[in-house]
């Protein structure tokens, strides 16, 4: 064996390690997202609702109701593919 010791290049800084700026980047883009969904929660908050039925919302009394229940089986189950002016 050769007891001469091998010069090693001087290491790279921290911030050339490609690698690192990956780890980084998980928990920086959760915070980021965590702070875009409160700006956003803030800034734009959920209407209150009150008992009043709104203007355009339909009403389903229990007559309504009871009609839709005798509907024919074929006619139920496909309501979903009717345009809402047949309903």
């Amino acid at each position: 064996m050769n007891p001469e010791t091998i010069a090693q290049p001087p290491a790279a800084p921290w911030w050339r390690h490609g690698l690192l700026w990956l780890v980084i980047a998980g928990p920086v883009a959760a915070v980021a997202a965590g702070v875009a969904t409160v700006v956003i929660a803030v800034g734009r908050p959920d209407p209150l609702v009150n008992g009043r039925a709104q203007p355009g919302a339909v009403r389903l009394d229990a007559q309504t109701v009871r009609e839709r229940a005798l509907l024919p089986a074929q006619q139920a189950r496909n309501h979903a593919a009717t345009p809402s002016a047949q309903r």
